[in-house]
Order: structure tokens, then C-alpha cells, then sequence
């Protein structure tokens, strides 16, 4: 279905190690997330086949129909970088290893009470666009101290999403200002960059891009 995925795959960590090289970053140290959200159950297999271990979905229920076919993939980590209601937060704990969009302490909480081991990055909102989800700069404190004292989660880093530009230069203000409240908390991990911009992420630090349009094409709502 994916024809030429395993050259796209290639070339996208080409970009990955050439933006990489330019920092003196290793490029081990990047993850790169496979976004299939809206895509079919076979964008995941046959990323699988073709070496892709992390993939991101936007949407629990989404995934909750995919999940049987690809419960089997050893290996295969799957993250949820979509808003996240509190009321699907026990699903999302089932379904999931990461969420990149806690943006909240009762989501925190909610997750915690799941009783699953889980991987978190706090969602901050850095733009002034309506439509972006994430918690505000001023709350970012209280949200990643909440989390270190909740047994069941592990607060990985911080997460954002800039405002869509063609030019990827007009998101490195939003990823450096995310690279300097994530060091003031002394947090290592930062999930941010997409298919556009992802190289301008790496200068800024980034340690996992959210690469969808790259490696599968554009996405056709239904």
C-alpha cells in the first residue's frame, strides 16, 4: 500500500543525521516517531517491516481498532501525541507506553490511578492559536511536580506544537523556548518537530520528531 516507504524511511533519517552532524549530536540520541494516525492499520505493519519501532496516533478510539492487529509487533512502542480527555485516560494507559499531551495534574492523576507504567511528556502551549491544546507556560511547574511524585508515571520531557508555517525557521523560537523550560526543570527530553521542520527541532534539541506527511504521504480524511 506504502509503495517506496523503506527509501522514504531512509531519507528521512538522512535529515534526521544530517541536522544531527551540524550540532555534534548523536543521532542515536533522536527518536524518530512514526505518525500513522489517520492512516490504516498497514501504515503501522509495514513500518514495522521496514524498521520502524515508535508510532504516534492522535486518537484512543482510533487506535483501540487498530490495536489487535498489531498487539504481536515485538518491540513496537506506540505513543499518543492527541489531545487526551481525562475520561479515556484508563483506555489510553491500556493502548498506550507514551502520551506526549498531559496537560494537566487531574490527567496526571487519572493516568497514574490506571495502574499502568507509563512514559509522559508535559504538553505546553506556546502560541496564541485557539485550536492548540497544552498547558500554559505558567503551569508547566506544577504539572511536571506532580508527576514526579506519581508512582506509575515518568515524566520524560516537555512536548509542543508550534503554529503551522510553510518556513520551518519561524518554529525554532517555540522550540528554544521549550528547550530552556525544559532545562530549567532539568528535564532531558523534548518531542517536538514534524515532517517540515524537524531539522530546525534537532538544532533546538530535540529528542524525538513527529514525522507523519514524510514518511506515508499526505493523509486523506474519511
Amino acid at each position: 500500500m506504502f509503495e517506496g516507504l523503506r527509501d522514504r524511511i531512509d531519507a528521512v533519517r538522512e535529515r534526521i543525521e544530517a541536522a544531527a552532524a551540524r550540532e555534534g549530536r548523536r543521532t542515536e540520541d533522536i527518536q524518530l516517531l512514526a505518525v500513522t494516525k489517520v492512516f490504516p492499520v498497514d501504515a503501522i505493519l509495514e513500518g514495522y517491516a521496514a524498521g520502524l519501532r515508535d508510532f504516534g496516533e492522535n486518537y484512543v478510539q482510533e487506535f483501540e481498532g487498530k490495536a489487535p492487529a498489531v498487539s504481536g509487533l515485538a518491540g513496537a512502542r506506540f505513543h499518543l501525541i492527541g489531545h487526551l480527555q481525562s475520561n479515556k485516560s484508563k483506555k489510553a494507559a491500556e493502548l498506550f507506553q507514551t502520551i506526549h499531551t498531559v496537560d494537566s495534574v487531574k490527567l496526571a492523576r487519572r493516568l497514574n490511578e490506571a495502574g499502568a507504567p507509563l512514559d509522559v511528556y508535559v504538553e505546553v502551549k506556546l502560541s496564541h492559536e485557539e485550536t492548540k491544546a497544552g498547558a500554559g507556560p505558567a503551569e508547566v511547574a506544577g504539572i511536571v511536580e506532580a508527576v514526579r511524585g506519581l508512582g506509575n508515571l515518568r515524566v520524560l520531557g516537555l512536548m509542543t506544537v508550534p503554529p503551522w508555517s510553510e518556513d520551518a525557521e519561524a518554529s525554532r523560537p517555540y522550540f528554544a523556548k521549550l528547550r530552556e523550560m525544559a532545562a530549567g526543570f532539568g528535564l532531558a527530553g523534548l518531542s517536538m518537530g514534524m515532517s517540515n521542520d524537524m531539522e530546525v527541532a534537532i538544532e533546538e534539541g530535540a529528542t524525538c520528531v513527529r514525522v507523519g506527511t514524510a514518511l506515508f504521504g499526505r493523509r486523506v480524511k474519511v
